[in-house]
């Protein structure tokens, strides 16, 4: 619930802005799962949500690949005994209780579909560029889970690709 009523802040929208004045637009990969990105106007096309997103939901078993949009919500969580009150999203298909599709620890169940279709996306994109100057920022990825730093040092090993790199919480001065 929290972080469907957060909102995304200026530093989205700029970013949106730069992004929209590229010669071949922009893209969003993120390793955040609470669409501030869609919601600061970015293009769905242009956004590979990497671990998935609360605004979707698959079968907790699951019985199927398939996900669906996840409707609003209205849980009352009781934090003293970790239960959730109210009514519970179910699958469509068997039945079972629905979960966001957003890729836990060692999560076999997630199903990760839409962030591959995503990354295709992103793929492609990347491949437009070819040839042409390339800015990749990273802004707060860290060094706890290196995802998305990687994906910024494979993009930035290609010629005229620079990288910057804002991680406030991690000032420790990286190779290179």
């Amino acid at each position: 619930q929290l972080y469907r009523a957060a909102m995304p802040h200026a530093g989205h929208e700029i970013l949106r802005r730069w992004a929209a004045a590229m010669p071949r637009g922009g893209f969003v990969v993120t390793s955040n799962v609470d669409g501030h990105f869609l919601n600061a106007g970015f293009p769905p096309q242009c956004v590979v949500e990497q671990h998935g997103s609360i605004h979707r939901l698959q079968c907790s078993i699951p019985c199927s690949v398939h996900t669906w949009e996840a409707p609003p919500l209205d849980l009352q969580i009781d934090l003293d005994r970790l239960e959730a009150r109210g009514e519970l999203p179910l699958c469509p298909r068997c039945g079972a209780i629905a979960r966001p599709n957003i890729l836990m620890f060692n999560d076999p169940a997630w199903i990760p579909d839409a962030t591959q279709r995503q990354s295709h996306a992103f793929d492609f994109w990347l491949a437009s560029t070819r040839g042409q100057r390339l800015l990749v920022i990273e802004i707060g990825a860290g060094t706890a889970i290196p995802t998305i730093r990687r994906i910024g040092e494979r993009a930035a090993e290609r010629p005229r690709t620079t990288l910057v790199r804002i991680n406030p919480q991690d000032m420790e001065e990286d190779e290179g």
